[in-house]
């Protein structure tokens, strides 16, 4: 008897990496494989951080950071990509002429400017290239509280300010509510003529690469065929089991179980 095995489609990661393996590259690596898709890892920047915070930040040369993508692109049908921490601007800009010259492949771009723990892990001018470059190239947003106001700015509702993003170029906005003060995870999708909003019950503590896990789960979702919004839902219940279900192996916060 002859048996055929599926294909994994790939989703190409392009983030630092957490030495604790809570968040990052090794965050994004386990939720995509664990959707049955091919995690090919890019690292942008290394870390020294722990389930408490993070301590440093050593950005890889921008140059090489290309480069390494560009390797995979050459060689394999990448169907989604996942940005997470790039750390300078000159890492954002050679990202972004990455994704112009692929702008056939769907791009999850979460924003990530500062570590759970408070720290800072990117360059304060980031922001405007995000603004600039990168938003037009992302197929959905996925900011925390603290990135929305950082990028949009403080005036308005949650979803104004991501209108105010859907302005630079995105087709969706994900506006992420895990460290909103809510009795519920309340998460809400922002595009063009469409909202949608979901409500998780929140799982006691703190979970160290949510916000990865949630990323990248919505990048193989879109790599397996789904539309943005169902992508989002899915990943979305993925993320939600992967919380509950997660482990306190450090001193710090709780990681997800991404199986």
């Amino acid at each position: 008897m002859t048996t055929t095995t599926r294909i994994p489609p790939v989703v190409l990661i392009i983030a630092g990496n957490d030495p604790s393996g809570g968040a990052g590259i090794c965050a994004d690596t386990q939720a995509v494989t664990a959707l049955h898709c091919h995690p090919a890892p890019v690292i942008s920047c290394l870390t020294v951080q722990d389930t408490v915070n993070a301590y440093a930040v050593e950005p890889m040369p921008a140059k090489l950071v290309r480069d390494q993508a560009e390797a995979v692109l050459a060689d394999m049908p990448v169907a989604a990509i996942k940005l997470g921490l790039l750390g300078t601007a000159e890492i954002a800009r050679e990202v972004s002429a990455l994704l112009a010259a692929h702008p056939g492949i769907p791009v999850v771009t979460d924003p990530v400017l500062v570590a759970a723990g408070g720290a800072r892990l990117a360059a304060q001018d980031i922001a405007a290239i995000y603004l600039e470059q990168l938003l037009p190239r992302s197929s959905v947003l996925t900011p925390n509280a603290a990135e929305l106001r950082a990028l949009a700015g403080d005036d308005g509702s949650r979803e104004d300010k991501a209108r105010r993003l859907l302005e630079h170029g995105p087709r969706w906005v994900l506006a992420k509510g895990g460290d909103e003060d809510t009795e519920d995870v309340r998460n809400l999708l922002v595009g063009e003529t469409d909202n949608y909003e979901w409500s998780w019950v929140r799982t006691a503590g703190e979970h160290h690469g949510s916000g990865c896990t949630l990323a990248a789960s919505i990048a193989a979702r879109i790599a397996l065929g789904d539309d943005i919004p169902a992508a989002v839902e899915a990943a979305q219940r993925f993320t939600q089991r992967a919380i509950a279900e997660g482990w306190q192996l450090g001193r710090g916060q709780r990681i997800p179980a991404r199986r």
